[in-house]
Order: structure tokens, then sequence, then C-alpha cells
């Protein structure tokens, strides 16, 4: 993360935190005591109110120091080199062999056990 995402809090933060959570309490309560209203309003009073909540929290220095660690992340993202299709392909049948060896060789562990537990007690 960039040094300049380091930046003060103000005291107009902690209101837009509250009201961010206010309007996430209210879609909710909202939704709570709407319960009887036709399912598609509450989803759009929900959604809307959720928006604006986010909305008020990314204006935040907490929210623009998220935006920006999703900006370089998202640079960060297009940096991977992807295998093909064929390396995926060989990689997942190596893994599949292997678990079906490991799960011949633990059944083949586990009989032995039993069969010698067997021995020894009956």
């Amino acid at each position: 993360m960039s040094a300049d995402s380091n930046t003060q809090k103000s005291p107009l933060d902690i209101v837009k935190w509250i009201l961010a959570i206010a309007f996430l309490a209210a879609a909710v309560v909202g939704n709570y005591v709407y319960a009887n209203e036709p399912l598609l309003y509450r989803v759009l009073g929900v959604v809307v109110l959720m928006l604006v909540g986010a909305v008020i929290a990314l204006t935040s220095s907490q929210g623009k120091a998220f935006l920006q660690l999703l900006k370089e992340a998202n640079i960060e993202r297009r940096k991977v080199v992807w295998p093909t299709r064929q390396e995926t392909t060989q990689t997942t049948l190596i893994v599949v062999v292997v678990v079906v060896l490991m799960s011949l060789v633990l059944w083949g562990v586990d009989s032995l056990l039993s069969w010698l537990i067997s021995l020894l007690l009956g």
C-alpha cells in the first residue's frame, strides 16, 4: 500500500461512519418492519439504503484508503501470469492421480492394521 493512503482522520469521518451505520440499520429494520409489503419494494429499499450508506462510508478517509487499496490490488491482479489450458489440465490430472494413489495406500495400511489388530485381539 502506498504511503500517501495514510491520511488524517477528521471529526467529520466519525459523522460519516455514524450515518453509514444508520443507513445500514435503517435497511435492516425497514426490511423487518415492512415484511408485509411486496418483496420487490423491500429489496429495492434495502439496496438503495445500503448503496447510500456505502457511498457515505467511501467518502471518509478510511473509505478513500480502501478504494486506493482496491485500485492497487487490481494493478497487481493484472500482473499475474495465468496458466495455459494445457498446464491446468496436466496439473489437475497429476493431483487426481496422486489422490487416487494415496487413497489406495491408506486403504492398504488401514486393512493391514485392521487385520493385525484382529489377530491380536481374537
